[in-house]
Formats: structure tokens, C-alpha cells, sequence
């Protein structure tokens, strides 16, 4: 595949996940313009520390779904934390179901966060799944742009 041809499918697939809402145009574009020559792959290794961080949050998050009586207090800071880290790389449905997560720890209904979590966990998966293949074409276009 001829590196204009690379170019093309990493613009598509970026407009794709913008037009369906997986991300925030403004912010993921500026997230790339931060990349240059000295750090060409900035927003691939923001998002690889956004999924680390993840799994730890999520492990916190988990442990006090599991805690008796249920701490929402300490719950929606968890949440908070987690929509934060959504929003600074433009994940626009992990931030939507944050905030849903948010309002059911407000209420103290705990059968919500519990469903609420596991929404949250499904957008998280599929913009994950989603991003790799868009670095993995942004990787390809860039091996084509140096041969």
C-alpha cells in the first residue's frame, strides 16, 4: 500500500472515530498537533498512560463497588478521576458514561454504579480496540513516509 494511500485510511478512520462519537475532535487534534519530529508518537503513548492508569483506577473503582455498605463518596472521586483522564484525551462515550456513573453515586444507588461500571468498561474496551488499529495504520503510514 503506497504511503498516500496510508495517509488517506489514518484521516478516514480518524473522522470515523470523531463521527462516531469515540472522540472529541477538538481535543484529540490537539493532542496531535503536540506531536513533532522529536516526539512523533506523543498521543499513542498518551493513550498507552491513559490505559495504564486505567486499570489501576478500575481496580479501585471494583474494590469499592465490592466494599460493605458501599462508599459512594469515595466512589464518585474514583469516577471523577477516571472522567478527567477520558476527557484529556477526548473520549467522548467514556466521558458520557462517567458522567452517568457520577449521577447514580450522587443518588446512592448502588445497583446503577454497578451497571453504570460496566458500561463504562464496555466504551472503555471498544475505544481501546478502536485506537490500536488507528496507531497501528498511523505506525504503517509512518514506516511508507520514511522509505
Amino acid at each position: 500500500m503506497d504511503r498516500n494511500q496510508l495517509r488517506r485510511q489514518v484521516a478516514h478512520m480518524r473522522s470515523s472515530l470523531i463521527e462516531q462519537h469515540y472522540l472529541d475532535q477538538q481535543q484529540f487534534v490537539q493532542l496531535e498537533d503536540l506531536e513533532d519530529d522529536s516526539n512523533p508518537n506523543f498521543v499513542e503513548e498518551i493513550v498507552t498512560l491513559f490505559y495504564k492508569d486505567s486499570s489501576r483506577l478500575f481496580q479501585k473503582i471494583d474494590q469499592a463497588l465490592h466494599s460493605v455498605p458501599m462508599d459512594f463518596a469515595r466512589l464518585d472521586d474514583y469516577v471523577h478521576q477516571f472522567k478527567g483522564s477520558s476527557s484529556s484525551i477526548g473520549a467522548i462515550k467514556v466521558k458520557n458514561e462517567c458522567t452517568q456513573f457520577k449521577e447514580f453515586c450522587l443518588a446512592g444507588n448502588a445497583e446503577g454504579c454497578l451497571r453504570a461500571f460496566q458500561r463504562v468498561k464496555h466504551e472503555h474496551e471498544a475505544l481501546k480496540r478502536q485506537l490500536e488499529t488507528y496507531f497501528q495504520l498511523r505506525r504503517q503510514a509512518g514506516m511508507a513516509q520514511r522509505s
